[in-house]
């Protein structure tokens, strides 16, 4: 007589071997989503390290030139005018529609060019040549200054420098605070300026 295995033992072992394979593409697939979703993080983050080394870049070659604000912020978009290749270079960085963006003018060598480069940062629309896409899904945009021995809402007007009888022009501040949320996150950057003047 031959020894064999009935019908009925075939058909419980696939059924184990087919909840089995089933487990195990449940598990490599929960594997690839995982690291899918590691990768994008370590992208995202490897950008916002990216823009926010511009910042600091920007912040940290801030120039006072007596012919337009080193420094402005009005709510959405900060102005600086900062030394750049061989010239000034007028930035503006700006939240729009949950978007942040950064513009750089070319560089000016003529007091008339910088005061046109300040003129159009105050008109830029978000798609301009040299406007940069930077994040998406920012909230919110927060800028604090600090002068004197504390930190202030960067739109506050308090703190005005002598001019001697020009107009009064606001004083540089020493610090910048950016506080950013990011899908509902949020992240905070102090930055000491060091400003100098031509």
């Amino acid at each position: 007589m031959r020894k064999g295995f009935t019908l009925v033992e075939v058909l419980v072992a696939l059924a184990i071997m087919a909840v089995l394979a089933a487990l195990a593409w449940r598990g490599l697939d929960g594997m690839i989503r995982a690291r899918d979703g590691s990768q994008a993080r370590l992208e995202r983050t490897l950008r916002l390290a990216t823009v926010i080394a511009q910042w600091d870049q920007d912040l940290q070659a801030l120039q006072e030139t007596g012919v337009v604000p080193a420094l402005s912020f009005d709510g959405a978009t900060l102005r600086l005018t900062r030394s750049g290749g061989d010239g000034m270079q007028l930035v503006a960085w700006s939240l729009q529609g949950g978007r942040w963006q950064r513009w750089a003018s070319p560089a000016a060598t003529r007091v008339g060019a910088l005061q046109d480069y300040w003129m159009r940062s105050l008109q830029l629309l978000g798609n301009e040549p040299g406007q940069l896409r930077l994040l998406d899904d920012v909230d919110q945009l927060q800028l604090y200054f600090y002068r004197g021995n504390g930190w202030s809402n960067a739109q506050s007007s308090g703190d005005v420098a002598e001019s001697g009888g020009r107009a009064p022009a606001e004083a540089l501040p020493t610090g910048v605070r950016l506080v950013l949320t990011i899908a509902g996150r949020t992240l905070t950057r102090d930055l000491l300026l060091a400003a100098r003047t031509p």
